[in-house]
């Protein structure tokens, strides 16, 4: 159960029901992480807008991001993170067997040579902040400039999407994102 109580519409302030307004008529839904969100809609309203904005307006490949999304999951324990972004990495074409694999990617045989070297980059990222140059050079090889800064923008804000779900214990929406226009309410 969710340390914070997870605003409903009727019981958001006036800014955050706005905003719920705005999310449904573009299609899409309230999820339980706005609903926490929602205490403060000025940061809502900010959170949702980047991360719509690494979902629709980027250049990065979007299975390249749901692979480093879903590892942060892992990485962090976050299973609402990973509840929301499965059925969305799916979508965009991650498999299944690099789902399975990928708390032990290091490992596995499942994993192209750019995605891993996303996925290094974004474990070292997201666990030590600091990145080795041989890792940013490797990354160098198959990302250009904007998408490496679409990347790290991406570890950063799923990382604290992890940081804010799992302390305050958000709990897994009833039906969780099944595309990522659940998420934005846009077609990408």
């Amino acid at each position: 159960m969710a340390r914070v109580k997870l605003l409903q519409k009727e019981e958001a302030p006036p800014k955050a029901k706005e905003i719920y307004d705005k999310i449904e008529e573009g299609g899409a839904r309230i999820i339980n992480l706005y609903r926490a969100l929602a205490h403060n809609p000025s940061v809502l309203q900010n959170f949702a807008r980047l991360g719509n904005s690494l979902l629709s307006k980027a250049e990065l490949s979007p299975k390249l991001r749901e692979l480093v999304i879903l590892r942060i999951a892992r990485l962090t324990g976050s299973e609402y993170e990973w509840a929301q972004h499965y059925p969305v990495a799916l979508e965009v074409g991650v498999t299944r067997e690099q789902t399975e694999a990928i708390s032990h990617w290091t490992d596995s045989a499942k994993f192209s040579d750019e995605e891993r070297a996303v996925l290094q980059y974004g474990d070292e990222v997201a666990q030590n902040v600091e990145v080795k140059d041989k890792t940013f050079q490797t990354l160098q090889q198959y990302l250009n400039e904007q998408c490496i800064v679409e990347l790290t923008a991406s570890i950063g804000y799923w990382g604290m999407v992890a940081r804010f779900l799992v302390p305050l214990q958000i709990d897994i929406d009833a039906q969780p994102a099944g595309s990522a226009q659940d998420l934005t309410g846009r077609k990408r």
